[in-house]
Formats: C-alpha cells, structure tokens, sequence
C-alpha cells in the first residue's frame, strides 16, 4: 500500500496486548493474548502491537503464536517492540518470522531527562544508535516504525535532527509518544505542526502519535494530532496501559465516525463525505471491549464513553422524553453501532440446545461444542434461579465458560458456606489440585467471603495479598447474576481474576481461584526459565 493511499484515512495501531497488558494485574497468558487478536483482527485493526518479544519466553512465544495464527495473508500487520538494542530486534525478528505483514518498532528515549537520568548518554550517542538500530532493524524487516521517547518533552531542535536521522535511516512510520501524558491538545497540535515544518523527510513517511492519559488528555490529544496530519494513532480497547492508560481505540474511532463532517475536510474530502475514516467494523466494538474487560480482569467504569454501562442510559425524565419522542436529542450515537445488544429477554428454562447456540450467534459468540456445551450446561443452572434470562445474561455465561483455564491449575469441586447475625460464617472448600488430588477444608471468617477465601488460601498454600474485591451487577434484579473481580499481589505483580454467578459468594470463590491460577502459572513459568537459565550457564 502507497504512503499516499494510507494518508486518506486512520490507521488503528492497536497496543493492547503490549502496552495494554502492562497496566497493573493486566497480565494475559498465550491462549488469552491469541483470543483478543484473533477478535482484534475481526475488529479491523490495521496492526496488532502483540508483545515485547524480548521481555520474556512467554511474550515472545505470543508474539509468534500470534504472527503464526492472526498475521495470515489479508490479516492484519503483526508489530513487535524493540528497543534500540541488537539483542531486542534479534528477538522481535524472529518472533515475526511467520507474519505475512511484519513490523519492528524500536524506541529510544530523546528527552534531556530521560537521557542524564535514565539513558545516561549524550544526544550523539543517541543520534547514533537511533541510525545503527533502525538500519538493523530494516535489515530484518522493511516496516520499521521509530518512536523518540518521551518526544513531548524532547528539546525541538534535536527531536527534528533525531527524526531526519531515522527517516534516512530506514523508517517507514515515525511515531510521536506523549509518554507522560504532559501535552494539552493545543500543544500537540503545535508540536506536530512543527515537525511537519522542520523534518525535510516527514512526507516520505506515516506520521503517528501514542498518548497517555494521565491528565485525561489521550483522546483529546490524539484528535488534535489527526488535525494536523498524523495518519496512525496507537490506541489501546477500553483504554488501558500503563499508570493512567492510553487513548481508548472506541473513543477514537466513533469521535472520527460521529464528527465525520468536521474530520472530512483534513482529508480533502467533501464536509458529507460518507467513506469511514477508519477501517475499523464498529459492530465488534462491545464485543472486543468485554472480552479484554474479561481475560484482563479490568472492569470497565460504568460512566466510560462509548462502551460503559451507563453509556447509553437515560434516568433524568427530560431526557427520557426527549429520547422517547426522537433519539437524537439525547444520544449522538446508536448503540447497535458498536454492536451494543438490546437487554431483551430471549430464553428461559425451557429453551433448547439450538435456540440457545443461535441466539449466542446472534450476540457474537462462536463457539466450538466443548464450551457450547459448558456454556448451555451452565445456562440450565442459571435458569433455574433465575425467572427471565437477559442477553446481558447469555454474555457472562458465554464468557465465564470461555474463559482461558489454566491447563495445570486449580479446580474447583464444592463450595458451601453457612452465616448469619448468630453464626460465624463459616466454608467449606473442595479443591481439585494440579496433580489431581481431592483436598478439603473448613475456615471460619470475618464473613462469608473472607472465610471462603481463607479456606481456599489453606487449600493451595501460594502467599498473596488481595488488594481488591468489586462486585457489579449483570443486570437488574434481586436475582441478577454478580460479576466479582478481584486483585492479588505477589511479590509486587498483580494478578486478577473475574467469575460470574447468580450467588455472590460462589463467584467470589472462582474469582480467587482464577486469579490464583494466573499467579500459579506465573510461578511455573518462572521456575521453568529459572531452570533453562541454569541449564545453558552449566552447559
């Protein structure tokens, strides 16, 4: 594809599974890194940031699996990170070996105070290694994008000779990073402006921008940039990532979908032109936005633009009326257009097999007949205490047994849990084990939670800390099904878990249990690589 044929619209340059994954407790294993890109690649991303090949073999083995699997031929482009190090692109190289469509994107810090304080070198060694690295990293691949760290702040003068540099070099995308987050819209603006001024190469390249949200900016400052002819922006679903989180790829699609008639004229086009301005399918928006809500354990606030519960929801009477008597006096957007589904009631009970897969359909669902099997078992169970079955419903049964297990890990077999203002609540907990034992036990809490917690904690005998525990309603109702979140620490990482039930407590108790999963795993694979490591200095 020409430079000239990309500038006539957005490229959605999704880092989810990257810088996404680095938000705290965000933590995803290969199978669940592979579903959110194969649902990316539905989505319409045009390039899938799938790890940091180098960080370790998990994200490596994901970077591959990942160009193996959703970088086919037509997909979209599959993108490693890189630092500016041989050892860094070796790795990202490799991983992209499968893609049909690779990128390396490698980075370098540019500020003076991420050059004295964390770098410590010089703008000419900078300035050198940007030339060597990205030359290298053309030798592998012949997309490279280069992003100057922490650019924002960078001193102008030298972020335009860095820039020269690197186009010259080889870069085929320049990327412009807010990596704080400390730009205004307005100063984004002036500072794309200035490099389209002052970098003589800028044209022979795509110019991008990644914005971090810690002043509330991402989104903002992201438009502002398309304004001024950035072509790529690097958005995360739902807007996670590190500390504040990045631009969120919904807000940024449908602000380019809803305000079309303003965005058109920085595309040359006609005020009602109605070609999209991204490649983006909006109908898989709620869909992509609740399966990483789900696999990241990162609920999603209820007052989120575009995809939050409340998004679409109207309590003030004038505003009812108003919605009642013509849509558009209160809403700017239909909710099917991000493929939010009407809370119908569609099943009940006595519902089949058939009716119960077409309807899973209809919501986005395929599933393979193992987990259409778990998930209509499952369905009967909620039926059962439950007098009307939503599509809200059907989702978190649906994503609850499609949920990643860990093939090793934790089962649960009972649960059973006795309280009350004259008892001290009480659990009993039956756990399958890894290695297949049955083991028991009864603890007695502060409440029902905290005892079943305290069971569990005997039973699998791995050190943590729960940092949080949230309960939201699927729906509602007294007999609702309850989603429970909840956070552990270990050793300064996070890991999260989430579980679905009409009975809080049990959720509670498998949402421990897959959080405590995550973190078995993580122990595993450190104990493997440990392993290897020791392996290779003995050999």
């Amino acid at each position: 594809m020409s430079i000239a044929s990309q500038t006539e619209r957005v490229i959605i340059f999704d880092t989810t599974l990257r810088d996404g994954e680095q938000s705290p407790g965000a933590t995803l294993n290969v199978e669940e890194k592979l579903a959110i890109a194969h649902q990316l690649a539905l989505l319409g991303v045009d390039v899938i940031e799938a790890g940091f090949a180098v960080a370790s073999p998990g994200d490596f083995q994901a970077v591959k699996s990942i160009a193996e699997q959703v970088g086919i031929s037509g997909g979209p482009i599959i993108c490693s990170l890189a630092r500016a190090i041989r050892q860094d692109i070796q790795a990202a190289a490799e991983a992209l070996k499968p893609a049909a469509h690779s990128r390396i994107h490698t980075m370098i810090s540019t500020s003076d105070i991420h050059l004295k304080y964390q770098l410590k070198k010089s703008r000419s060694e900078v300035l050198a290694i940007a030339e060597e690295m990205i030359a290298y990293a053309k030798s592998f691949v012949d997309d490279v994008e280069f992003s100057p760290m922490d650019a924002s702040r960078t001193e102008r003068e030298f972020l335009y000779q860095v820039l020269k540099v690197a186009i010259a070099a080889g870069a085929t995308t320049i990327n412009i990073p807010d990596t704080v987050g400390y730009c205004t819209p307005k100063e984004m603006g002036n500072l794309i402006q200035g490099i389209r001024e002052n970098v003589p190469n800028i044209e022979q390249v795509i110019l991008s921008v990644h914005t971090q949200n810690d002043l509330g900016l991402a989104t903002a400052n992201a438009l502002a940039a398309i304004e001024y002819g950035v072509r790529q922006v690097e958005c995360t679903i739902n807007g996670i990532g590190e500390r504040a989180g990045n631009a969120a790829l919904e807000e940024i699609v449908m602000a380019l979908q809803v305000r079309k008639p303003f965005f058109n004229p920085y595309f040359g086009r006609s005020v009602d032109s109605e070609t999209p301005l991204t490649n983006i399918k909006t109908q898989e928006i709620y869909k992509t936005s609740s399966l990483v809500s789900q696999l990241t354990g990162m609920l999603i606030q209820p007052n989120k633009a575009i995809v939050g519960a409340n998004a679409f929801a109207h309590e003030s009477g004038i505003h009812q009326d108003g919605i009642i008597k013509h849509r558009e006096t209160y809403e700017i957007m239909e909710a099917a257009a991000i493929g939010l589904p009407e809370n119908r009631i569609v099943l009940g009970k006595h519902s089949g097999r058939n009716a119960f897969r077409t309807r899973l359909k209809e919501l986005g669902f395929d599933l393979n007949e193992a987990d259409l099997n778990k998930a209509f078992n499952r369905f009967k169970e909620v039926a059962d205490k439950k007098k009307e079955i939503s599509d809200w419903d059907l989702e978190a049964i649906a994503r609850d047994e499609m949920q990643i297990q860990v093939e090793s890990g934790f089962q649960i077999e009972h649960v059973q849990v006795i309280c009350g203002d004259c008892t001290c609540p009480t659990a009993t907990i039956t756990i399958v084990t890894p290695d297949g034992k049955i083991l028991t036990d009864a603890t007695i809490g502060t409440g029902p939670v905290d005892a079943v917690y305290q069971a569990i904690s005997k039973l699998v005998q791995i050190p943590n800390q729960l940092i949080e525990f949230s309960v939201q309603s699927v729906t509602e109702g007294i007999d609702a099904l309850g989603t429970v979140t909840v956070r552990l620490r270990h050793q300064e990482r996070i890991f999260s878990g989430q579980a679905s039930d009409t009975d809080i407590v049990v959720a509670a108790a498998y949402a421990y249990v897959n959080a405590l999963n995550r973190l078995y795993r993580y122990l595993q694979t450190q104990r493997l690589h440990s392993q290897v490591t020791d392996a290779v200095i003995s050999g």
